[in-house]
């Protein structure tokens, strides 16, 4: 790992700029994680919202290169999202002025095949039905001989296969879905059925072309990273969050599942925690809860490292992923 005074420009100048408020504390984050790294530890990186649409890939895919991460949860739309990006980027629509829409040009957009995430449409003929016709080939195989995979191990399967080599508009290099493949590295997708891809299995399903049991279940994810954080946390783990909802919420509930509900008394807690929103502290907001919170669920030990940067994850995370790569 670069020493300080091997970092570049863009290190540098956080370090010198960024001294207060929300700027101070994501150079204490990045300097949180990277001494996590250094101790041994593992990361967890949570991908909410819409951030491979975001293009988030350009960097983080480096980061997944660079064993600076060890497993992702990412929701169903960030998993598929990355894979759409690269095989449609060219057919994408900016809307600059979408805050000024009205309801006839948004209705006008759904007619072109554009579904709006923020000021980026993205295109579904290129994107959702290109990915359609060879996921669901991969899907009826696996059904065929028997076999039930996750849903980002049908994801990797799509990828390594080369069958969308044909409709890549990107750099490879700027896929994080492809550099995770690349590694097989581990992965939940909680909530993986409300995504696009999700729902067009359930439509297969409704359709009685396919059975749901094809792909692996919710509850499996939460055993398999049970699992996998027993045999992982002996250096400890640490948990980066981007974002809130689902994403953060199902991987974290880990730690307490193991200690309380499995009574294993010797399960270490998160060594480390960040998170990136900009949800405001509110009564019930589990997204806007400032780290402390998750001491009461057995999640986070009073020592823990805590961070939270209420600020956009478009902006910081690039930056601390740029940190942490010496850039």
């Amino acid at each position: 790992m670069k020493d300080k005074k091997q970092k570049g420009a863009i290190s540098a100048f956080m370090e010198h700029h960024f001294l207060h408020f929300n700027s101070a504390t994501l150079v204490d984050a990045a300097q949180g994680y990277e001494l996590q790294l250094e101790k041994g530890a593992k990361m967890l990186v949570s991908l909410a919202g819409a951030m491979s649409t975001a293009e988030i890939g350009k960097i983080f895919a480096e980061m997944i290169r660079q064993d600076k991460v060890h497993i992702i949860s990412c929701t169903g739309a960030n998993l598929e999202e990355d894979v759409m990006n690269l095989v449609a980027h060219k057919h994408y629509k900016r809307i600059p002025n979408y805050r000024d829409l009205t309801p006839q040009q948004e209705w006008d957009l759904l007619e072109q095949g554009l579904n709006r995430v923020t000021d980026t449409c993205i295109p579904e003929e290129e994107a959702f039905r290109r990915l359609q016709k060879h996921i669901y080939q991969l899907w009826r195989q696996a059904e065929a001989q028997g076999e039930r995979y996750f849903p980002h191990e049908f994801m990797y399967k799509l990828l390594l296969s080369g069958v969308l080599e044909e409709y890549y508009e990107i750099d490879l290099k700027d896929s994080w879905l492809y550099a995770a493949a690349e590694k097989n590295l581990p992965m939940v997708v909680p909530g993986w059925e409300d995504s696009t891809m999700g729902n067009i299995f359930a439509s297969y399903v409704l359709k009685k072309e396919l059975q749901a049991h094809t792909v692996k279940s919710g509850i499996e994810y939460m055993t398999f990273l049970a699992d996998w954080y027993t045999e992982s946390s002996a250096k400890g783990i640490g948990f980066f969050q981007i974002g809130g909802g689902i994403a953060g919420d199902f991987p974290i509930c880990v730690v307490p599942m193991l200690a309380q509900d499995l009574e294993r008394h010797d399960t270490p807690f998160w060594s480390y925690f960040c998170q990136i929103s900009d949800s405001t502290t509110s009564y019930g907001s589990y997204s806007g809860a400032v780290p402390n919170e998750k001491i009461t669920w057995g999640k986070l030990d009073m020592d823990t490292p805590k961070y939270i940067i209420e600020s956009d994850a478009t902006i910081v995370a690039p930056l601390i992923f740029a940190y942490l790569l010496g850039l």
